[in-house]
């Protein structure tokens, strides 16, 4: 698709920016990849493919499917958020994800980081606190046909240690401290994503990288995400 020419064709024949959004998802979804995701440095031709691949509007409720493109994360339902497309480029690449990895994410929510991944990588492995959204998850990612995506309600904090060592881990949601379960489900060469920081506040987005002389930590930007709880929601 030539955006370029997307876009001026539909400024001549009367139609905004705005008005493309909420009728068309694949021009949307390509300008979000040109503005918010190559505007901002995110390079990695294979996270852009995935990125252009997932339809993000499908991950949002019916009534906020025309804002699914937008430069902001958006409500899911039971407190939760879907991230911002930026954010979830972003960790995206930080992971460096190659078609082997086998993924982990803590923080299921809608599945769109999920089938970013699940673009990417062998296997994901995705931890859902929240029942109804576990399940909501669940069923829209069988239906996109990411069979290689899978979810379970669970306390993230624990990850999934039977399917462990993971390549990566991704958390999308904020604890105070990273659970020392996490980095242990890490093999050697591995990378760990996460969020650190009070609720309702300025949080930190850390990578760890696992080697045999231990954990390098490297502070990568300020971030806002909901909160990590330590029990099964089932409402």
């Amino acid at each position: 698709m030539n955006l370029g020419w997307g876009l001026a064709a539909r400024v001549r024949l009367g139609f905004g920016t705005h008005g493309a959004a909420e009728t068309d998802p694949e021009f949307s979804r390509m300008d979000m990849i040109t503005t918010q995701i190559k505007g901002r440095g995110i390079t990695d031709p294979r996270v852009l493919v995935a990125m252009e691949n997932v339809p993000r509007h499908e991950f949002v409720p019916p009534d906020l499917r025309s804002q699914a493109y937008e430069d902001d994360p958006l409500p899911i339902g039971h407190g939760q958020t879907i991230s911002q497309p930026y954010i979830v480029a972003l960790m995206t690449e930080t992971l460096a994800l190659n078609p082997q990895s086998r993924v982990l994410e803590i923080g299921t929510g809608s599945g769109y980081q999920a089938a970013v991944f699940g673009e990417l990588a062998r296997e994901v492995y995705s931890i859902e606190i929240i029942k109804p959204l576990a399940k909501t998850a669940r069923q829209t990612l069988e239906r996109l046909g990411y069979t290689n995506v899978h979810v379970r309600t669970g306390d993230g904090r624990q990850g999934w240690p039977e399917a462990a060592p993971f390549d990566a881990i991704a958390v999308t949601c904020a604890p105070d401290e990273i659970p020392s379960a996490l980095p242990d489900q890490l093999r050697e060469g591995g990378r760990l994503v996460i969020p650190v920081g009070p609720a309702n506040a300025v949080q930190e987005l850390v990578l760890l990288e696992k080697s045999h002389d231990g954990m390098k930590r490297i502070s990568l930007i300020e971030v806002r995400f909901v909160p990590m709880t330590g029990r099964t929601d089932d409402s």
